[in-house]
């Protein structure tokens, strides 16, 4: 089988990645096609998975450089699949969006081969649109709903990252109710585990907040950056220390805005960091961030980075969005959406409170292990596979981190 996925590389996207492996695992053969990322090249394959990456593109900012970069993923993407598909058809084909592009391959596929097609649904790219330039409704809007309708009509099975996902596959998608299945984006508990802290990252001061994510627009890094200048500036805190880890279209300006609040010393940006190092600051940490301001994606999206702190058993600071609650209960504390004085306060709360800290991160690293974990949520995705192929139930081949 093949799967096509272009916001992230493989095996960075960490979504993708336990996908691929639970799918080998259970006995497929799976080739990826992706964008490639820092220092590799254009074919590898790695724990069984084959990587197909073409050169990334930047957009030039506005709906019309993302459009000249959907046009160039799609083409590169066309040429790699056509060229994997030389050394035999796929079964399936799972597309993974944003953006919502590549169900003309999956048409092309199932003409050609019987390709069954899988949607798997991280993102909502209507509500994308308007969160990242400011509700406007107009033609690029009504192009988002068109392809994400089309990639509706031609997918088989949608997977969706939530039950709010789910429910626009239902009313806006018009997927019957059997033909969508949630699969959340489940951290692995055994990779992402609290280990010995490194003071280091605490630059000499008694605490360090952490943050770990994507940083574009709609993903609100300069509230929590605007947060740590309450919490340093106004409430006069020198003891707490802040490392925002990640990169995106913001991160330049952020840089400057951090420098210009007079924040150099309290907060760290080093941007996107490799696994060992994200695995030494969440250990360290005190509390996770997750500044994501209230708007038509945010309130009904899923955030890894949520369940990864919970993962390192750090308590988590939040807006109040709906399926951050879902996701977090009670691991997290919530203060009214964009509210920055109220998140900075939440911030020195958590900080000065060492016993509740540990109790929701307790509570966290549960929820975690018991029912948030990809352990928990791979058999449904494999089963997806298994009744579109009709390979049928296996129990004797195990599923990827499950005991045999």
């Amino acid at each position: 089988m093949v799967i096509v996925v272009q916001n992230l590389p493989v095996p960075f996207d960490r979504r993708v990645w336990l996908e691929c492996q639970s799918l080998i695992a259970n006995g497929y053969d799976v080739t990826v096609v992706c964008p490639q990322g820092e220092g590799t090249g254009p074919s590898q394959v790695v724990d069984g998975v084959r990587i197909l990456a073409y050169p990334g593109y930047a957009p030039g900012g506005g709906p019309l450089g993302y459009l000249a970069e959907f046009a160039w993923s799609f083409l590169a993407t066309a040429r790699l699949v056509a060229r994997a598909r030389r050394d035999g058809p796929f079964d399936a084909m799972q597309a993974c969006n944003p953006p919502d592009i590549f169900w003309p391959l999956a048409r092309w596929l199932r003409a050609r081969d019987g390709t069954r097609f899988v949607f798997d649904h991280h993102d909502l790219c209507p509500e994308l649109y308007v969160s990242r330039f400011e509700g406007s409704q107009g033609t690029p809007y009504k192009g988002l709903i068109f392809l994400e309708r089309q990639t509706f009509l031609a997918a088989d099975r949608v997977t969706s990252t939530n039950e709010s996902y789910a429910a626009i596959a239902t009313t806006r998608g018009r997927k019957p109710a059997d033909h969508v299945t949630v699969v959340r984006t489940g951290p692995d508990p055994e990779r992402l585990r609290r280990r010995d802290a490194v003071p280091a990252h605490r630059r000499g001061r008694r605490h360090l907040v952490a943050y770990l994510g994507v940083m574009g627009p709609q993903d609100g890094v300069d509230l929590a950056l605007e947060a740590a200048h309450v919490v340093v500036n106004e409430m006069g805190r020198d003891d707490i220390a802040f490392t925002f880890m990640g990169s995106g279209d913001c991160w330049d300006g952020l840089v400057r805005r951090r420098d210009a609040l007079g924040l150099t010393e309290a907060v760290a940006l080093p941007g996107r960091v490799p696994d060992d190092l994200v695995v030494e600051v969440l250990s360290t940490a005190d509390l996770g961030l997750c500044p994501d301001p209230l708007n038509p994606l945010n309130d009904v999206s899923t955030m890894n980075k949520t369940m990864e702190y919970m993962a390192f058993g750090l308590p988590v600071v939040a807006f109040d969005l709906r399926e951050t609650r879902v996701s977090a209960a009670d691991a997290a504390q919530y203060v009214r959406p964009n509210d920055v004085h109220e998140f900075a306060r939440a911030v020195v709360e958590l900080v000065d409170d060492p016993a509740r800290r540990a109790e929701m991160g307790r509570r966290g690293r549960e929820r975690v292990e018991q029912r948030l974990s990809w352990e928990h949520q791979q058999h449904g995705y494999v089963r997806v596979f298994d009744e579109l192929v009709g390979r049928g139930a296996r129990a004797d081949v195990p599923l990827a981190g499950a005991e045999a």
